[in-house]
């Protein structure tokens, strides 16, 4: 893991308010990417920067262990036009811990690295938590997912 700065920008996508209590989460969170990919909501979100994906945890009721909102969707640069049934959330600026999992997707990568996340000492924010999902998720079997952890200085 290491430190960067980020400056903030918006998100725009599809959300669920969630709990890591009772594995709530892992449902919420696969069920929402799963309707990402069946309605085609990348291709339905105006304004991309790009089609890097972001699955961003934000709104959190205190720490992990409270309710918070998962966002899958992109970055953009105009939420003047934004579709029913999505959402623009703002990624907080600031100080983040950057670290990634690799290997393959479907063998819970990414529940791994978070469990991993959960018990390491950070003095997290809780303001955002991202994902990024770009060229180096390509081929999901061999995949890098990078992560972006809010923290306190």
């Amino acid at each position: 893991m290491k430190k960067v700065a980020i400056t903030p920008f918006f998100i725009m996508g599809i959300s669920v308010r969630t709990s890591n209590q009772d594995q709530q989460a892992l449902k919420d969170i696969t069920n929402l990417w799963r309707r990402f990919g069946e309605e085609g909501i990348l291709e339905k979100i105006p304004h991309k920067k790009n089609e890097v994906i972001y699955s961003l945890y934000t709104d959190y009721d205190g720490d992990h262990t409270q309710p918070y909102t998962t966002v899958i969707g992109c970055e953009v640069t105009s939420f003047d036009k934004v579709p029913e049934n999505m959402v623009v959330k703002k990624v907080e600026g600031g100080r983040y811990w950057k670290s990634s999992a690799r290997g393959d997707l479907m063998k819970g990568i990414v529940g791994k690295h978070w469990n991993t996340i959960w018990n390491t000492e950070l003095k997290r924010s809780y303001l955002s938590d991202f994902e990024v999902y770009d060229e180096r998720t390509a081929d999901p079997s061999h995949a890098e997912v990078g992560f972006y952890i809010g923290i306190n200085d």
